[in-house]
């Protein structure tokens, strides 16, 4: 092995192609596809669907979908200490969506927008009823029903514990009641319907929900910060998967399932529908005008004449705060994705909040979790190090007997083989705990990434946001010097020119590079980079005592 530093960049250069695939898997370009042949547009622009775009029902049913202008609608505005929703009369869909405690940019005093209704853009939150009887089936009517409201501007008081919206609407002998329940400090709001079979016959309805957001636009990503926007949902025997448009645009989702949830990620932040957990359910998904829908199907619901019943739905807006976010459905939580190393990244996430709830500062969280992972990776870096330097003091031995046997490659290998036995040196001991330590590196990446938690914290001076870049750009250049001085204490042994103007000039790609990471992700390599140079020294300072090491070799 003619040195470490060649595992070394192997590893990096495997590093960045598994960040690069990982993106390009999640938030590459989506190719243009053609709609598929299932849907339809009538003359009026309404979404028409195959007799089985939701499976076998007992009647032909598809929902009506809201035009992005709708004559005699009213918006009901409801406002509470996390949300400030916007509700249109025209269906009771969800209009606008606003997140008080979340600015759009740090400082700027603008609530961040998560939901609107907008010339050339459409995010909403579309629910009702369909069925032989459903005021919201298009085989019933061309348009969504216009609900009543008896104010259109509602409040949630600082003494409230709960703040019910309702709507009212009869349709076909059925008197129905749309109520919207928030309450302090939750992001989830219970959507709800109170139906009550006034008429002489049995009244056959089935509720629908689903997200509808514009495919082209809103789109704001980069390979350094990456930002999924598209669907996902979730089903009893898939706890997560992600559902991007252009799968959307390819076929149409048709799932059953008990419980479920169906949901619009983008980055930090979550849209998601939760039905009842006990019923069984039917996940769907279509395109309409260039939307991407995704939504859960009810059950078939039999109103004898009298009856009354009452259909209860969730629907959350706002932050990815895991253990909220568990405790609303199975799988919901793992919308905080942190790909397939989640298993390494959920126990760091908690033990990175467990320190910031000591130290009440995230800058100074991470930089104790650096020092808590450096600590017990300790012995594979003693490891690492030392076969590093044991290699190196062979390095005389090496080359004595790639000149002897340079014209027979077959005896070198025994030889070089039964040298390493007699110095007792693993040629591997170097590039194994390089090779161990990499999934931390990557499970802390997507903590750094992934937690909403880190959006807009402030660390010190001129650090005042971890999930922006540096603006003054000194964690690059101090990590690129900290990784220079690491340099300094090993000594290169590669005697080709190409690679060692590669390793000469890595520092400084590494700083360029850095400039557009998280300045929290590159708080972490940094301290990293000294608790390691620490550790060398240590390390190399023991060794030489022994006569084991010695840095001129």
């Amino acid at each position: 092995m003619d040195s470490q530093r060649s595992i070394l960049i192997i590893a990096l250069a495997f590093v960045s192609f598994l960040l690069w695939k990982q993106w390009h898997q999640d938030y590459g370009p989506e190719p243009v596809t053609q709609q598929p042949q299932a849907e339809q547009l009538d003359h009026s622009g309404d979404l028409q669907l195959s007799a089985d775009a939701f499976g076998p029902q007992p009647t032909a049913t598809t929902p009506v979908t809201s035009q992005a202008t709708a004559q005699s609608e009213q918006v009901v505005r409801v406002e509470t200490d996390v949300l400030q929703v916007e509700i249109s009369t025209r269906g009771g869909d969800i209009i606008g969506l606003k997140l008080s405690e979340y600015e759009l940019t740090k400082d700027s005093q603008t609530p961040y927008v998560m939901m609107r209704r907008q010339t050339g853009f459409d995010f909403i939150a579309e629910s009702g009823l369909i069925g032989r009887h459903g005021p919201d089936d298009k085989n019933n009517t061309d348009e969504r029903p216009l609900y009543q409201v008896s104010q259109s501007n509602f409040k949630l008081t600082a003494d409230q514990q709960e703040l019910i919206v309702p709507l009212q609407y009869q349709h076909q002998g059925l008197q129905i009641e749309k109520r919207f329940i928030f309450r302090p400090g939750q992001y989830d709001v219970g959507v709800e319907y109170h139906i009550s079979n006034q008429s002489d016959e049995v009244r056959v309805v089935q509720n629908y929900q689903h997200l509808l957001q514009t495919i082209d636009g809103g789109k704001d990503s980069s390979f350094f910060m990456p930002i999924y926007r598209g669907g996902a949902y979730g089903t009893d025997a898939d706890r997560y998967k992600k559902y991007k448009f252009k799968d959307m645009q390819k076929r149409n989702l048709s799932i059953p399932t008990q419980g479920g949830w169906a949901a619009m990620l983008e980055h930090y932040f979550v849209t998601a529908w939760i039905p009842d957990q006990q019923a069984d359910n039917k996940l769907y998904s279509l395109i309409d005008r260039g939307r991407g829908v995704i939504g859960v199907l009810g059950p078939v619901m039999q109103l004898q004449p009298g009856e009354q019943t009452v259909i209860a739905t969730t629907f959350y807006a706002g932050p990815k705060i895991q253990d909220n976010l568990a405790e609303l459905a199975n799988g919901l939580d793992l919308t905080v994705d942190y790909g397939f190393l989640f298993f390494i990244s959920q126990p760091l996430f908690w033990l990175l909040t467990l320190i910031q709830g000591f130290v009440g500062n995230w800058g100074l969280a991470i930089i104790l979790i650096t020092i808590i992972v450096k600590g017990v990776m300790y012995p594979l870096t003693k490891i690492q190090y030392e076969s590093m330097a044991k290699m190196r003091n062979l390095k005389p031995k090496i080359e004595d007997l790639q000149a002897r046997y340079k014209d027979d490659r077959q005896k070198l290998g025994p030889a070089m083989m039964e040298l390493y036995r007699k110095e007792k040196v693993n040629p591997m001991g170097g590039c194994l705990p390089l090779l161990l330590q990499m999934p931390i590196f990557l499970a802390l990446y997507w903590v750094f990434v992934e937690s909403v938690e880190l959006r807009h914290a402030p660390f010190m001076l001129w650090l005042q946001d971890l999930s922006a870049p540096d603006p003054w750009f000194v964690l690059p250049v101090l990590f690129g010097a900290s990784m220079f001085m690491m340099q300094k204490l090993t000594p290169m042994t590669v005697t080709d020119p190409m690679q060692r103007k590669l390793m000469m000039w890595m520092p400084v790609a590494f700083s360029v590079f850095f400039i557009w990471f998280p300045s929290g992700l590159v708080l972490y390599w940094l301290v990293s980079n000294l608790i390691s140079l620490a550790q060398m020294l240590y390390i190399y300072r023991g060794m030489e005592k022994k006569g084991l090491h010695s840095r001129k070799a």
